[in-house]
């Protein structure tokens, strides 16, 4: 209840109400994408439905082993980005309502054809070596690929902020002044080396506020949202710095690279293992393990295990988020700065202060506005009372 009585006391009843609206209009059609997701994947991989896609699609070009898996794995990927395409539209159109966008409909069109450019570009290959691996070892196949999923998470977790995030989007220095000097002012107190700063061009797809820092060693920069340049005041953006540097100080990336790695190689053993169980490919249709039309069946236990893992992986998250705030607090001082940039990204962002319990729990990788803006509180108190 405390936690609500600060939030009331911090939002206006009309942007509580609003925020509110916004997440009961979104919530469902992005539930509803993520279970047509699995419903697809399930339809495709628990039933013999894949493994005719697969023979299918690979017989218009040879009908080869190479020719199912790499057709195979193409065609997984444009009906998975087609099935949720609707719900992302209908999550789109909402968030235009609320003047969360400015990007026409022709720009999200090259968008959604950019990244499922790069999903392929990413899945095809790995779909093939994989498959090269099982024909070469069919009992124990797992234990390499394990190998090369834990390497494959580090390398992708290093190259992302070099080559993904410039394909969709510009990056450019903060020109020299005051803000870009309290920036690498605050990373040098902090005793955090930053290559740069760098401005997102994201107000050309949202009017939503952020920022955060990339990279690993050599690479790491802080990047601010061109969008929170222009409307938050400098203080409220050196604490979103101070936020995100709070997860460098922390090793957060590093740590959740590890994890990632981590998990990724104790998952391949657990698909290796589900794979295998002759009932499971006799309902896929598959022949045996090697057989390409398993591909769906793999594709599908992919997907189910990540999903049974969300909401581990957002308990997670929103400990190590709580934890990057502190770090604001306590390399700031500032808890009343804090509140009023935690207000100004909710109200902006259009944010519910306060969700469902449940709909936290479950679906949020960061703590609720209200929460966030309780425990600076409470810090500062804590604070105060030394």
């Amino acid at each position: 209840m405390a936690d609500t009585a600060s939030t009331d006391a911090d939002f206006t009843p009309q942007e509580l109400a609003r925020g509110r609206a916004l997440r009961r209009a979104r919530l469902p059609w992005a539930l509803g994408g993520r279970l047509a997701s699995l419903a697809l994947s399930a339809a495709l991989g628990l039933t013999a439905a894949g493994a005719g896609l697969v023979g299918a699609v690979g017989g218009w070009f040879g009908g080869s082993w190479a020719a199912e898996v790499l057709a195979g794995s193409a065609a997984l990927v444009l009906l998975g980005r087609a099935v949720t395409l609707p719900f992302s539209a209908r999550v789109r159109a909402v968030s235009a309502r609320y003047g969360l966008v400015t990007q026409g409909w022709a720009g999200w069109a090259v968008d959604v054809l950019r990244g499922t450019a790069v999903a392929l570009v990413l899945f095809l290959p790995l779909a093939l070596g994989l498959y090269a691996l099982i024909g070469r070892s069919p009992e124990h196949w797992w234990l390499p690929a394990a190998a090369a999923a834990a390497l494959l998470t580090v390398a992708l977790s290093f190259l992302h902020p070099l080559v993904v995030e410039p394909l969709f989007n510009r990056f450019t220095p903060l020109p020299e002044g005051e803000l870009r000097t309290a920036l690498l002012e605050l990373a040098r107190r902090d005793g955090i080396a930053v290559r740069d700063v760098l401005v997102a061009d994201a107000s050309r797809r949202t009017t939503a506020l952020n920022a955060y820092v990339s990279g690993f060693g050599p690479t790491r920069r802080i990047v601010v949202h061109d969008t929170l340049l222009s409307s938050a005041e400098s203080r409220e953006i050196e604490l979103v710095a101070a936020h995100e540097l709070g997860h460098v100080k922390h090793r957060d990336v590093a740590t959740g690279t590890a994890l990632g790695a981590l998990g990724a190689a104790l998952v391949v053993p657990v698909l290796a293992a589900l794979l295998a169980w002759r009932p499971l490919l006799d309902a896929a249709g598959a022949a045996d393990v090697q057989d390409p039309r398993s591909l769906p069946l793999l594709a599908a236990l992919a997907a189910l295990l990540g999903a049974l893992s969300t909401p581990v992986q957002c308990a997670a998250s929103r400990r190590i988020e709580a934890r990057a705030d502190r770090h604001a607090l306590e390399l700031t001082g500032d808890a009343q700065q804090f509140i009023a940039m935690q207000r100004r990204l909710a109200v902006t962002n259009v944010a519910d202060p306060y969700p469902p319990r449940a709909v936290e729990l479950l679906l949020a990788t960061h703590p609720s506005t209200g929460r966030r803006i309780a425990a600076a509180r409470t810090w500062l108190a804590r604070k105060d009372a030394a």
